[in-house]
């Protein structure tokens, strides 16, 4: 299937997205883990992988130069295009599928949070943070523990059900990584149970 005929699974969600105080919170932790965690300066250039409707990459934005937001979805980009001059840093958006479409360049990080279950192979995306990412860059991937399938309520193009903390931070060191960890960011509380978010760091 080419990228044109891809299923926006997010068209009927992205004028609300930003409504649930829950995914706010979740948010908020995780940027906060990011910024307590990883070295970020004014002169740096990162990739939000899974960017939707930018809200992690507003919350890091004032600690950098640059944020290049990738997302597959058209509906969640336009909501982020719409914030673009409200930004402190500079933005450029990229709608493409990143496991089928490589970018040139290479960058200062990766941030990412609550996509990595909606890729098939997570170990060949994490090869492409490798190459994608300078010597000395980091990665800093946010997403759901390992769970029973009961966190998705609706189809969104789900691949997994959460990782195992052990086996995501093998992958990243199989990539290449160095330095990686798996902390505490969050825990998203649903009326069928709360849901632990962990932030995977490393570096190139």
């Amino acid at each position: 299937m080419n990228e044109a005929a891809r299923k926006d699974f997010f068209a009927h969600k992205a004028g609300n997205y930003e409504t649930r105080q829950n995914r706010i919170d979740n948010i908020d932790s995780i940027a906060n883990t990011i910024i307590a965690t990883v070295k970020l300066d004014r002169g740096m250039h990162l990739i939000d992988f899974g960017a939707g409707t930018g809200l992690l990459l507003e919350r890091i934005a004032p600690q950098v130069r640059k944020i290049t937001a990738i997302d597959v979805s058209p509906s969640m980009a336009k909501q982020l295009s719409d914030k673009k001059d409200r930004l402190p840093c500079e933005l450029e958006q990229l709608e493409l599928d990143l496991e089928k479409t490589d970018v040139p360049g290479s960058y200062d990080g990766v941030i990412s949070s609550m996509t990595l279950h909606h890729i098939r192979d997570v170990e060949a995306l994490l090869r492409k943070f490798h190459r994608m990412v300078k010597p000395g860059g980091f990665i800093a991937l946010s997403d759901l523990d390992q769970e029973d399938g009961s966190f998705h309520t609706e189809e969104t193009g789900v691949q997994h059900h959460g990782f195992e903390r052990r086996w995501i931070e093998e992958a990243a060191r199989k990539a290449g990584f160095n330095d990686v960890t798996t902390h505490d960011a969050s825990v998203i509380n649903k009326p069928n149970g709360d849901f632990p978010v962990f932030l995977l760091t490393a570096r190139r």
